[in-house]
């Protein structure tokens, strides 16, 4: 079984992030197990904390927790032009010590969206770039950028678009066929 942690930027019990998180997450073939994983609870990443060999017991779960997974799918909302903040900071706290970082060679797909025109460009770019320095081989086409994401969803929050359906369906196949030949490699 080869096993999918999924990020979400977002914390709001509404966000539309997860509710397309979880809309992707049943796309994967059956011998793909997703899970998303709780990023809010993570306290700010500082230094000094690995330095004293004393990481919050919280960071400690989330590290373990990452190592068990093959890849990751990021599913994240654009804050100013970026990636919210909690996102950043899973990723600071995964990539620590860098010896240890839970996301080398980690095959990576990432869906930014946002209520706007601009879908996200801006977040999944900024991504992009940190993962990048992580050696996170990423889907580099399609990129899923997905705008007025308020209307994209039915009052069961699934999405109501069957064009954004085969999309997101293309996406997932990229990042299979990518998953599939890293661990052959």
């Amino acid at each position: 079984m080869t096993k999918i942690a999924v990020l979400v930027g977002s914390l709001r019990k509404e966000s539309f992030s997860k509710k397309i998180a979880k809309n992707v997450m049943s796309l994967f073939p059956n011998e793909f197990e997703t899970e998303i994983i709780p990023i809010g609870d993570l306290p700010l990443y500082n230094q000094d904390f690995d330095d004293e060999g004393n990481p919050p017991q919280q960071w400690k779960v989330f590290r373990e927790k990452m190592k068990e997974f093959d890849a990751v799918l990021f599913v994240t909302p654009e804050y100013n032009r970026s990636i919210p903040g909690v996102l950043k900071n899973a990723i600071d706290i995964g990539s620590r010590p860098k010896p240890d970082s839970v996301w080398n060679n980690k095959p990576a797909a990432i869906i930014s969206n946002s209520p706007g025109n601009l879908s996200g460009f801006g977040a999944n770019h900024h991504l992009r770039q940190s993962i990048m320095c992580l050696n996170m081989p990423v889907v580099q086409q399609p990129e899923a950028y997905l705008a007025n994401v308020a209307a994209l969803f039915d009052d069961d929050g699934k999405i109501n678009n069957d064009g954004t359906v085969q999309f997101l369906q293309l996406l997932v196949d990229t990042f299979v066929k990518l998953i599939t030949t890293c661990k052959a490699n």
